[in-house]
Order: structure tokens, then sequence, then C-alpha cells
């Protein structure tokens, strides 16, 4: 594919020219070429290990080139830490937030960057810088409050303010909507657009390929290490940019719906959840799981999702409800417990994939095995058979396209699609009757996605029952053959897939009900 400039005529605020960058036996970078217009907002983006990251890693500093030149501004640059690229004027606020959850607000914006030894007058010179950023850009957040406290939306604009702070004219955004909601979405590219205005350039690292035709000016895309399509946003398509993106047309569409489904295979009725404060987090919820059918909950994060899959899979013990799997029953202080769940084949991909589903410093063939050590097909007397459990993985590797397919690599050194792929594989392969499945695609790329789908759908057709959480509703649409929408904890409605549309869904995910 022929690669168009999409920036010429005056001097870019970022050139990248011939940049390599190999670890090991992986070339991440093959002669890449970029230009970025200065105040715009270009996107950059690619399947998972096309380069991407490694690119922007280079301009911040994180790693150095093998080869090539970058130019500032016109003038040529050598970045050899991020405490260089931020005197040039770079910033970067990444996926998962650079911040102390135990400090305020405003001492995370300070750490590190104190503009004097005196802690109560640099407070004063902090808070009132802060302030008048504020003003100008719209990035409303309660400076006082600790960073544990506030919402993901707000976290988000405290790091693009920590990188103003700092000077940031170039700001780098890495999957900056992977947590949001839609509403918070919508607000940050308010935010984007009036940081364009007023002379800041923006690179956004994406997988949502709406989001680089809803705000970006030019987008450049990656594949192998590799630019293999760049020009300004305007002269592409989503169609476009997916082919570039993995070489081959992608059809993320709706797939033909379920036979009729079968049986109830999970059971739920008058389930009701608090926190540790009293607050009802679920509020009589009741719902039934058929085999052969994918039910899709759709809701704004934080409406009582997270506490559903997490009662169903036995992590958490409600206040009231009672659930029905097969001929067993579970209620009260006798609440179905994880253990027990994986007896009955119920599996449960959590919705944070770090924080939850894998062990980030352990190899890939440990993170393969956890809350099935115990299975007899890997323990003896207690001692794991790690040869078996070395050549299961190898097996979900395969499979599930995990790259690179290597069991022995750390968790953490895969990128997220596949760690996603890894989690997935983990819980579908045994061949559940019931998959507990929480944002499926959160920050995957668009190939992954179509694979991602494709094996919910076949575990399915096999004769599954699967209920999928997803704050995109595109990802509804597609997969599910049957939608609940939760709002404030409650069922707000539930419609056939035949009657759904992001009009009706929003609706009722806003708690206005059904449409006329």
């Amino acid at each position: 594919m022929s690669v168009a400039p999409a920036v010429s005529g005056s001097t870019p605020a970022v050139a990248m020219r011939g940049i390599a960058k190999r670890f090991g036996a992986v070339q991440a970078n093959r002669d890449v070429e970029l230009r970025v217009a200065a105040a715009t907002v270009h996107g950059i983006v690619g399947e998972n290990g096309a380069g991407k990251s490694t690119l922007m890693a280079i301009l911040y500093g994180f790693y150095r080139a093998d080869a090539g030149s970058i130019e500032i501004d016109g003038r040529p640059v050598r970045i050899a830490g991020s405490r260089q690229a931020i005197a040039l004027g770079i910033g970067m606020v990444h996926q998962h937030f650079m911040l102390v959850d135990t400090l305020s607000a405003l001492d995370n914006v300070m750490l590190g960057a104190e503009p004097g030894w005196r802690l109560r007058p640099a407070r004063a010179q902090v808070r009132a810088r802060l302030n008048e950023l504020m003003r100008e850009t719209g990035l409303e957040v309660d400076l006082d409050a600790p960073v544990a406290a506030l919402p993901v939306g707000e976290r988000q604009r405290l790091e693009i303010l920590k990188a103003l702070y700092r000077g940031a004219r170039i700001l780098i955004l890495d999957e900056p909507t992977a947590v949001l909601t839609p509403q918070e979405t919508a607000a940050l590219f308010a935010t984007l657009r009036r940081l364009r205005e007023r002379g800041t350039t923006i690179l956004l690292i994406t997988h949502k390929l709406k989001e680089i035709v809803a705000i970006c000016d030019a987008v450049t895309v990656m594949r192998g290490g590799a630019v293999v399509l760049d020009c300004a946003t305007r002269d592409t398509s989503i169609d476009g940019l997916a082919e570039a993106m993995v070489g081959r047309r992608v059809d993320l569409g709706r797939r033909a719906a379920a036979a009729a489904p079968g049986a109830p295979l999970l059971e739920v009725q008058g389930l009701s959840v608090s926190d540790a404060l009293g607050v009802p987090r679920l509020t009589e919820i009741s719902l039934t799981l058929r085999a052969g059918e994918i039910v899709g909950i759709a809701g704004v994060a934080g409406n009582g999702q997270t506490e559903l899959l997490d009662a169903l899979s036995g992590l958490l013990a409600p206040a009231q409800g009672e659930l029905r799997v097969g001929d067993r029953r579970y209620a009260g202080r006798h609440w179905i417990t994880p253990r027990a769940a994986r007896a009955l084949r119920i599996a449960h991909v959590p919705e944070d994939r770090h924080r939850r589903g894998l062990v980030l410093p352990l190899p890939a063939w440990e993170s393969a095995l956890l809350g099935y050590q115990s299975s007899p097909r890997y323990s003896l007397h207690g001692w794991l058979r790690r040869r078996r459990l070395r050549a299961d993985c190898a097996a979900m590797m395969e499979r599930y396209d995990v790259r690179p397919r290597d069991p022995l690599l750390r968790s953490s050194l895969f990128s997220g699609g596949n760690q996603q792929k890894l989690v997935l594989a983990r819980e579908a392969m045994p061949e559940p009757r019931v998959l507990l499945v929480g944002q499926p695609t959160r920050g995957v790329d668009i190939g992954a996605i179509e694979f991602i789908h494709g094996r919910l759908r076949a575990l399915r057709d096999a004769g599954s029952a699967l209920l999928v959480v997803s704050s995109e509703l595109d990802e509804i649409l597609a997969l599910a053959d049957r939608v609940l929408v939760m709002n404030g904890g409650r069922i707000a409605g539930e419609l056939p897939i035949g009657a759904c549309s992001e009009a009706a869904l929003g609706r009722l995910m806003g708690g206005a009900g059904h449409p006329p």
C-alpha cells in the first residue's frame, strides 16, 4: 500500500525519520517516518504489536532508537530520557495512569516538580497555576481530593493537567478512552479541541477507529513495525483504516443470530448487593441465562455491572437473592464460591485483566493456570505438573493466536490484546457451560476484536450460555442475542436484539425508559 504524507508545507511539530528499534529477535520499528503538523490531533493506529507504542516511547525518551533521527519544531534533538522529553515540551498520558492513589490531586501534580523546598508556598504556587490551566482548558479537577476518590474521567483530566503544568506543547495520549464512559469520552474530545485551539499538538494512540474519524486531523497506520498508511482523516474511512491495520477486510458487523435458545443454565432472582458503606450497588436483579445464547449487559460503567459479575462468579456474596445452577440452589450464607462455580463449569473473564485476570510478574504459563491450579490435571499430591502446564499454555496460545507464543515470557510483556486473549483462552478452553465476560475487548485492536468475537460466538453455538458486559454499544449490538440495560444497580429494561438501536439503548442507559 502506498504511503502519502499527511503533513506537508509548514515545519511540523514532530518529525521522526528512519526510526528503527529491535528487541532481541523482534523488529518493533522498521524505518518509520512520521510527520505531525503543529496544533493538530494526529491519530496513530495499528494492531497490538504493530510498533506504535514503541514509537511513542522513543519520542518520550523511554527507549532510544537503534537508528533514525527526531526533530521538534524543525530542530534536531536527541532524547535520552523522559526528563529531556519533558524539557522539550513533550508530555505523555499513559493508558494505565501514573498517579499515587493516597496523595491528593494537587500533590500528584507537584510530585517530582516542586517549585521550592518550602511546602506551603510551593502548594499555593502550584494551585494558582493549575487553577489558571483549568480556566483555560476546562479540565476541572478537585485538587484537594485523594486520587483514590476521583472517578476515572477526573483522573485522566488530572494526568493531562500534570503534563500541561510541566509545559507540554506536544501531548501523547495512549488509549485515552479505554476506561471512559461515552459521556466522559465526549468531554475529553471537547477538551482536546480546546487544547488544539490553544496550539497544543496531540498524538492519539487508539484502537477505536470511530474516534479517529471523529477527532483527528490526520492519521498514521502501522503494521508489522512499519507505516502502511499516512493521510488526512478526511481522505480515508473506518473500513479503509481497518483494512490497512490488518492487511485484509475486517468484518465487525452482526452475524447470524443464535438458534432458539435452550434450557436455562443459570437463573438469578432478587439479587441485591450493598457495599461496605451500605450503599446499594444491585437492587432486585433477576435474569436467566440459557444454553446457546449471548445475553448482553449495556450500561454506563459503575451501574452495578462489576458487582453482578462478581456475585455470579462467587467473588461477592449478596445481601439477598437466590442463584440456581441446574438442580443446585445458592442463597444467603451458602452463596456459591469461586471453587464451586468452576466445579459447575462457570467461568469468568474479569473486566480488569491487569488487576484481576493476570499476575503480571508471572510467566504466561503460570497466569494460564490461575484458578485451575488444584485441578488433578495440573496438580499431583500438591506438586504442579509444570511440563503439562507449559504444554497446555502453548496449546492455548496456538488456538487463541497469542503472540509471541512463548509460555516462559513474563505476562506483563505481552501487549494488551494478547493478554486479553490469554485470559479468554484460560477460561474458554475448558468449554464452560456458563461464561461471564466483562469488557471482552477493552483496549484491544480491531483484528483481535474480530477474533475474540468469533470465539465467543463459537462457544454460544456449541451450547454455552454467555453473559457479556460491555461499555461499547457497537459490541453489544454485534454480539448479543438479547440485551439487558443496567442503570443505578437495576435492570432498566430488556430488549430482543431486533428491537435494539443505539438510541433505544441510550434512553434506557440514561434512565429515560423504553422508547415510545
